[in-house]
């Protein structure tokens, strides 16, 4: 039996509009500039305090980060129903999923920086209630890349973290998966470059949803 972990933000939605969105408003509402896109694409997949510490520079939470991190949380429901933020799919992601969950012989799990409310509006929207077997989230686990996301799915599921594949678009999903133990696919349709997800230790890069199909028939099947 073999494990598949996804990511969430970037890997199987597109959810950076929305975010930034909402981390541009909360910035404005402090008093602080708007951050930029690429400023909020690069936190993506951090849990949200360390996330809103990172954009203002600042090495650990503070106050102020805790009182923006609540605010985010106030604004996010209103900001993704009045801008009719859907987070979709990447494109080949819904037959990426149907295609690994027919597999008797593989196991699927979720780790994200999102809170476990906003996996399961996620999994709601687009029909995945009972796609993962095994998930961690924001409110579960430390950030990434601590590896406790992939060790606690990994001990939930009875599979050992070498029999794992962490699959995501952030250097703090490679890290993560390489520190647990874990493989680790890094796509080429999120939030961060290639060369870095090749630094972070990406042991393959997938350049479409059927490329990890691929690579899973000749390396961990």
């Amino acid at each position: 039996m073999k494990l598949a972990l996804f990511d969430c933000d970037g890997t199987l939605v597109d959810s950076a509009g929305l975010i930034h969105e909402v981390m541009a408003r909360t910035f404005e509402d402090f008093g602080l500039a708007r951050v930029t896109l690429d400023a909020t694409k690069s936190i993506i997949g951090l849990t949200l305090d360390i996330a809103i510490a990172r954009l203002m520079h600042q090495p650990h939470v503070d106050d102020r980060a805790q009182a923006m991190t609540a605010h985010y949380k106030k604004l996010y429901g209103g900001v993704r129903a009045e801008m009719n933020f859907r987070e979709p799919l990447f494109p080949g992601i819904a037959e990426l999923l149907a295609t690994l969950s027919a597999r008797d012989e593989l196991l699927l799990g979720a780790v994200t920086g999102k809170s476990r409310r906003g996996l399961d509006q996620i999994c709601a929207s687009h029909g995945y209630e009972k796609t993962f077997f095994v998930s961690r989230t924001a409110d579960d686990c430390p950030s990434k890349p601590h590896p406790a996301m992939v060790t606690e799915c990994c001990g939930e599921a009875g599979i050992d973290p070498k029999d794992t594949v962490v699959i995501g678009d952030a250097i703090y999903d490679m890290q993560m998966a390489k520190s647990a133990g874990a493989l680790a696919i890094g796509v080429a349709w999120g939030y961060a470059s290639v060369p870095e997800l090749v630094e972070a230790g990406a042991d393959h890069i997938a350049r479409t949803p059927h490329d990890i199909l691929d690579w899973m028939e000749t390396h961990h099947a």
